[in-house]
């Protein structure tokens, strides 16, 4: 019997998700089924459970949805607690169970496709809100030298860093004004200001040498990401976080970690379709 999958959100009509665990399961031999959930503003808990009791094994849980997700779930890992935050929700028949897959996305983009390690690294994120919770701690746990959250609103950084104390190397947290003459191998973007094609008011010389600008977005090239090109930077979007974080939940589902490098070809192939 063909195992139910698919991903919820408001809006969905955009979502990456069938084609890419489409591309999972036929790798990997799995029959299951992946399609599109639009859920209400108002009934998300609802759709879901519409969703698992007609026999829905997992969801993946996009915009605007992720804080509500972690509230349904019974059960949550450490990552999706630490985040309020989730992006996987899988049901074994008696509860749902939460994560957040986002943070391990990224780490193993960065330092598995483009191989640049985080490791001894000062790390700068940028942003305070529901993307950057979701990586704060996998970010931590790649042992950075250090790691900064730098917000416009500086009191949501430090309230965030604050969240983490008990972590090595605790984060610091400032706003963008703090930010002139202080310099980082690895700068992430999560913030939403690519979406208006907004430019961040962040100097050009947080980009140390050969250093790494990341932007979560993907698809479209940000103001962040040509400030990063102009200043020297090497620079990528998050194609690669989407493949990844993805192919963290089909692990979470499956029990088989898929390679993720030809489905990323794939992927990057069609236009991003």
């Amino acid at each position: 019997m063909t195992d139910r999958y698919a991903v919820i959100g408001h809006p969905v009509a955009h979502s990456k998700s069938p084609f890419i665990h489409a591309s999972f399961a036929r790798q990997t031999g799995q029959d299951i089924s992946y399609e599109k959930i639009l859920a209400p503003l108002d009934g998300f808990a609802a759709a879901v459970g519409a969703f698992f009791s007609a026999g829905g094994r997992g969801l993946n849980v996009t915009v605007p949805f992720k804080q509500e997700a972690s509230r349904i779930a019974a059960r949550l890992s450490e990552r999706a607690r630490l985040a309020a935050a989730v992006n996987t929700l899988a049901f074994d028949g008696h509860d749902i169970y939460g994560d957040n897959t986002d943070g391990i996305g990224l780490v193993r983009d960065i330092c598995g496709n483009l191989n640049r390690k985080l490791s001894g690294q000062r790390v700068l994120l940028l942003g305070a809100g529901g993307a950057a919770r979701g990586v704060v701690l996998p970010l931590l746990n790649e042992h950075p030298r250090q790691l900064v959250i730098a917000n416009r609103s500086a009191q949501t950084a430090l309230d965030l860093a604050a969240e983490y104390a008990g972590y090595a190397p605790r984060p610091q947290g400032c706003g963008f004004g703090d930010l002139p003459g202080r310099a980082f191998d690895v700068v992430i973007n999560a913030t939403s200001a690519g979406l208006t094609d907004s430019a961040l008011d962040v100097p050009a010389d947080i980009f140390a040498a050969d250093s790494l600008a990341y932007d979560m977005l993907y698809g479209k090239e940000t103001p962040f990401i040509r400030q990063a090109r102009d200043a020297g930077a090497a620079v990528s979007d998050g194609f690669g976080m989407l493949v990844e974080q993805a192919a963290e939940a089909f692990l979470l589902w499956r029990g088989i970690r898929p390679d993720t490098a030809p489905v990323l070809r794939e992927l990057l192939a069609a236009g991003g379709q």
